[in-house]
């Protein structure tokens, strides 16, 4: 879809969305051309132009704008660790009908066979930023799910309660109950046997990083978007990476290379990414729910 600036609705943000880029970079914005693009279904996204100027648009509802905010934040955590490449934010903000985040735009080319040693090597090396604490300054979402970040120096904890806990609290306001509780008291209860032994670093991570959360630029330099960024145990974003599909040998090679995972890895990965599952299943319902109580299954069978 492509609209002139000349027949913008009253209720369009796009005016303003203009005026506040100009006046946050400093810069003469006219805008010329919107053109929407598809494939999130959390955002309304755009690439807008004027005067030689790209940006990428994200639109939601005006009471979302925290969500934006925490975004240019991950966005920038990552950035400030001068591992791997992310759109730049430039400006977010609302108006009574939407919130917008407006940031750098990329052309991005989605070639993870040719590139994927140099993500798997950044990624080595972006975990190697380290915080004192897991959690971060604030929370953010996952999805559209609220992501709690409550700090704390105790892994275990962190994860019992702003993990899996939150994740069966919304499950039983949504009306699983039964057995996905059981399971995950009894599993919440024993968390800390899949850890004996193991030492966990409070390591910057993405957050959100499955197949459709990274691409490559024009040079083929890796790109990382959407973050839900908290400092946790590496494996959390590794495993996550297994969740979807998967990504490239190279990648997994390359990473491994550079930071060796630990001895447990393949049984926390279960452990890990059923929070991702619990959290498609409060966001998109039943058909995740038999997912959810088989991992919980395999992860039972490990403390018996």
């Amino acid at each position: 879809m492509i609209r002139s600036s000349s027949n913008l609705s009253s209720q369009s943000p796009w005016l303003e969305i203009a005026e506040q880029i100009c006046s946050s970079l400093n810069t003469h914005f006219v805008l010329e051309k919107i053109n929407a693009i598809g494939g999130g279904c959390i955002n309304e996204t755009y690439h807008i132009q004027g005067n030689d100027q790209h940006y990428f648009v994200k639109l939601n509802k005006t009471s979302n704008l925290p969500m934006f905010e925490a975004e240019a934040a991950g966005l920038k955590e990552i950035q400030n660790s001068h591992t791997l490449r992310v759109p730049e934010p430039k400006c977010w903000g609302r108006n009574d009908f939407s919130a917008w985040l407006v940031l750098e735009y990329l052309d991005l080319r989605h070639t993870p066979n040719q590139h994927a040693e140099a993500l798997g090597t950044g990624l080595a090396n972006m975990h190697r930023t380290f915080s004192d604490q897991f959690g971060w300054f604030r929370d953010n979402t996952i999805g559209s799910t609220l992501q709690k970040n409550d700090r704390s120096s105790d892994w275990i904890h962190f994860w019992r309660h702003n993990r899996l806990g939150y994740q069966l609290q919304l499950a039983q306001i949504n009306g699983y109950k039964g057995k996905l509780q059981t399971q995950g008291e009894r599993l919440m209860t024993d968390l800390g046997v899949f850890f004996t032994g193991s030492r966990i670093n409070a390591c910057l991570l993405h957050g959100d990083l499955w197949s459709g959360n990274y691409s490559f630029d024009s040079t083929g330099q890796p790109v990382l978007f959407d973050p839900a960024v908290y400092y946790g145990d590496r494996e959390a974003d590794l495993a996550m990476t297994e969740l979807f599909g998967g990504f490239p040998p190279q990648f997994y090679a390359s990473y491994q290379d550079a930071y060796p995972l630990e001895v447990g890895y393949r049984t926390r990965k279960t452990l890990y990414n059923l929070y991702h599952v619990l959290n498609h299943l409060n966001l998109f319902g039943s058909g995740y729910l038999r997912q959810a109580e088989q991992m919980m299954d395999r992860l039972l069978a490990e403390i018996r």
